[in-house]
């Protein structure tokens, strides 16, 4: 009875095995539990056991030895089952053995050959899409006493230090025989470029990591917005109010930033808007005329010389209608803004968060206790598109010139001027005249069709900007016209093409880089009205030259001008040259500069006006702040003046409104420098005297230091200002003093016009212009050792010069000098021929009728 079922039993175990359980597809459902998976794509190394992880494969019956087919998967068992591998068989590591878990995409199982699974309790949990070590719990392998072998797809590096051969060994087999069971299981070790190729799979993942973007990183701030521009008067004076006002020179359309007062007793503006009342109910309105969205407030104190008040703290309440105000919080309490400490140094607050709406009022809180509630104010804020209106809102027209608007510090500057000479290598050329007093060079831009040389005949012209560091318009109008010239004589533009080829330009944009350093770290609303005028030693460049016109005025009172006391090129004095002088080295170089050059008109661009200024700009009553000082150029002065004045956009406006105190507007936009104010030492009197050139001063802006979003509006005010004085050189005469023997220019020669008390020299090769307003002249050369010649010159109305040349005799000894051999002096025997020769002459002349 007990043989029969000993022999069945026998035959099941001898039976073939049932064919192995394959691996699904990706993608496929997992079958139910017991079923046999899909087979695998052959040779593909990806057909890994995704989806199979809940079902449990039936492996070959225990004892068989059978293994299964190469390249099988063997399927994982689910989670919590504890089919391991039997006692003694030497296939799996002991128990809680840790494997590595492999990067993501790999086969995970051992490498081909080996009878290693994970045991139960491991924590080499695959990644998604592997066909290796079962889940965490899992004991699943090959039956008692088989060798099998996992697919080469399921490749994984054993543990680092397993060692194959002793019981409970995981590392991979060399292929061949596998392993007895209860045996040593000696296998080779796995190689170390395996080891080395995980560990450097690792190193690449950790460096990726970091250049990943962190989640919680602060996003950029953004810019701020651009002031609205009361202070270079875009906002009206309409569209300020307040709530009361001493009176009207102190009402709310003075309160704007950087806005001075009189300088004299009885000036009816004062410099800021001061409240009727102090209480704490005053306010400062501001009207955007349209939705703004505003984000800071600058403040500064009332600018006055009798009196210090400013606003120490306020708030800020926003409306759309002026019926329905809001405080601007912060948080949930109402926002109390610092103040000022002090009526000039500009304090900027930023508002918690921007806030949109048309109107804004700053409202006063406290204020300096021996004062009153003043203040000058500046807002900030974009402005936004209107909801309620279809069609656009009207902007300036923006300049169709493609130029680099904005500001420049010393080494941006210093590389346009670069680029520029790049892209216009034959008509430009950069040189430097000298250092500030921190050692930053003073670059010039000469713009010429042949730069380096000067040409007979052909004007030299130049522009000076930045004498005043916070003074920075005119320092980036000459970078805008560098650019200019330079493209638009490559397009072939033929009033460009005709200037620059007749006419020696030379541009200096920054006269006091020191000063502009230090105004452009401030920024434009920051820096205040004077922070930055002078130079890093607190030298006024403006009132550093020579003063030339106090030994002028007095020879002229003594009736010594011209025969003992020159009427031009007046020397300097003695005492100016001595090194502990109080010079600039700014200035020195400027004024080497004028001594180099043969210039014959220029122009000082300044700020914090409107209006052009001619010489003198010093009083000739030394004790007077204001007085009529003309030259004797003054009708060519004024015609110059003019030309720039009436072609400068912002001047010639209707709607134009004074900047601070003074309309220039009644006088066209052009004052006698001494009937504005009185400035000893200024350089363009210093031109005007110790040199030919003609210079006037052009006060360009209002705002000394515009916002960078004014910088296109402030070029098309200006350009055609600008190219047109430049044309303004060729006016008057022009001509060569030659020697009539040897046709060689004379230099130093002196041209006198008939009724005009000043006279002009010769640059060393012989050439002059004289600027004159179109009329006829009795024109007179002379030199040294030759005699004087006169002859009648007509200017006519055209902006072309009148050519006047002169060809001088040499004087009677001089000519017998020359003959003499090597310029000796002559002999007393010819000296007596002479003498006698005179006589005759006198006593002929005496006996004629």
């Amino acid at each position: 009875m007990l043989g029969l079922p000993l022999a069945l039993l026998l035959l099941l175990l001898l039976a073939p095995p049932p064919p192995p359980a394959r691996a699904a597809p990706p993608g496929s459902p997992p079958r139910p539990r017991g079923l046999p998976a899909a087979p695998a794509e052959p040779g593909r190394p990806g057909a890994t056991g995704m989806g199979t992880a809940g079902a449990a494969a039936t492996g070959p019956p225990k004892g068989t030895g059978a293994a299964p087919p190469r390249g099988t998967l063997l399927p994982a068992p689910p989670q919590g089952t504890g089919t391991g591998p039997p006692k003694g068989t030497g296939a799996a590591p002991p128990r809680g053995t840790l494997l590595p878990a492999p990067p993501q995409g790999t086969g995970t199982g051992p490498p081909k050959g080996t009878a290693a699974a994970p045991p139960r309790g491991t924590a080499a949990a695959p990644p998604r899409g592997t066909a290796a070590a079962p889940p965490q719990g899992t004991g699943t392998g090959p039956p008692k006493g088989t060798g099998a072998s996992t697919s080469k797809s399921t490749v994984a590096p054993p543990p680092e230090g397993a060692a194959g051969g002793g019981p409970g060994s995981a590392a991979p087999a060399s292929p061949g025989p596998p392993p007895q069971e209860g045996g040593p299981g000696a296998t080779a070790p796995a190689p170390r470029k395996k080891l080395v190729r995980v560990k450097v799979v690792k190193k690449k993942v950790v460096k990726k990591k970091p250049k990943a973007p962190a989640k919680d990183a602060a996003a950029p701030q953004e810019p701020q917005c651009p002031p609205l521009g009361l202070e270079s008067l875009r906002v009206l004076d309409s569209q300020l109010r307040a709530s009361s006002d001493k009176r009207y020179g102190l009402g709310a359309h003075r309160g704007r930033l950087n806005i001075q007062s009189g300088l004299y007793d009885g000036d009816f503006y004062d410099g800021g808007w001061c409240a009727g009342q102090e209480d704490t109910e005053q306010w400062l309105e501001v009207d955007a005329r349209r939705l703004t969205n505003f984000t800071g407030i600058i403040t500064q104190g009332l600018n006055s010389i009798w009196t210090y008040d400013w606003v120490t703290s306020y708030k800020v309440q926003v409306s759309n209608d002026t019926h329905t105000w809001q405080p601007c919080r912060n948080g949930t309490e109402e926002a109390v803004f610092p103040g000022n400490k002090d009526p000039e140094t500009p304090v900027l607050n930023l508002l918690p968060s921007p806030v949109v709406a048309r109107y804004l009022r700053i409202n006063p809180q406290t204020w300096f206790q021996n004062g009153t509630i003043c203040l000058r104010a500046e807002v900030l804020g974009c402005p936004l598109p209107d909801p309620n209106n279809i069609y656009a809102w009207h902007s300036q027209p923006l300049p169709t010139d493609k130029l680099d608007f904005r500001h420049h510090n010393y080494k941006e500057m210093r590389k346009l001027m670069k680029r520029v000479n790049d892209e216009c290598p034959d008509i430009t050329r950069i040189y430097s005249i000298g250092k500030s007093y921190l050692g930053l060079k003073m670059y010039v831009m000469e713009i010429s069709d042949n730069p380096g040389q000067h040409e007979v005949g052909e004007p030299e012209f130049r522009y000076v900007a930045g004498m005043h560091g916070n003074e920075v318009l005119g320092r980036e109008l000459l970078l805008n016209l560098m650019e200019y010239l330079c493209r638009e004589f490559r397009l072939g533009n033929p009033r460009v093409v005709q200037l620059v080829t007749e006419t020696r330009i030379h541009l200096l944009p920054s006269m006091n880089p020191d000063g502009y350093e230090i105004a452009y770290k401030l920024g434009s609303e920051l820096s205040g009205w004077a922070m930055g005028r002078w130079t890093y030693e607190g030298i006024d460049l403006n009132h550093n030259f020579a003063d030339l016109n106090t030994a002028l005025w007095d020879a002229e009172d003594n009736d010594l001008v011209p025969h003992e006391f020159p009427n031009h090129y007046i020397p300097i004095p003695e005492y100016y040259t001595f090194a502990n002088a109080t010079v600039a080295p700014e200035t020195r170089a400027v004024i080497d500069w004028m001594q180099r050059y043969p210039f014959v008109l220029s122009a000082n661009l300044h700020g914090g006006e409107l209006v052009v200024t001619y010489p003198f700009d010093m009083t000739r009553t030394y004790w007077k702040a204001q007085e009529l000082t003309p030259t004797a150029d003054d009708g060519v002065f004024r015609w110059l003046a003019t030309v720039y004045a009436t072609s400068n956009l912002a001047m010639a406006s209707e709607e134009r409104r004074l900047c601070h105190y003074d309309d220039f507007a009644r006088f066209g936009n052009i004052i006698n420098g001494a009937n504005w104010h009185t400035v000893p030492g200024s350089m363009n009197d210093f031109s005007y005297l110790h040199t030919n050139c003609f210079e006037i001063t052009v006060e360009l802006s209002c705002d000394k230091f515009p916002h960078a979003s004014e910088l296109p509006a402030e070029w098309e005010n200006n350009r055609e200002s600008l190219l047109l004085y430049m044309e303004q050189v060729h006016r008057g005469i022009k001509g060569v003093v030659r020697d009539r023997d040897t046709e060689q220019g004379i230099a130093n020669a002196i041209i006198s016009v008939d009724g005009i008390n000043h006279d002009v020299r010769t640059a060393f090769d012989g050439d002059y212009w004289r600027l004159l307003n179109p009329g006829e002249y009795e024109v007179t050369a002379r030199a040294e050792g030759y005699e004087a010649a006169t002859r009648p010159c007509r200017v006519s109305y055209e902006n072309v010069p009148t050519p006047c040349s002169f060809h001088l005799a040499r004087a009677q000894r001089q000519r017998l000098r020359g003959r003499l051999p090597g310029g000796a002096r002559p002999t007393p025997d010819l000296l007596l021929r002479l003498r006698r020769q005179r006589l005759r002459r006198l006593r002929a002349h005496r006996r004629a009728p």
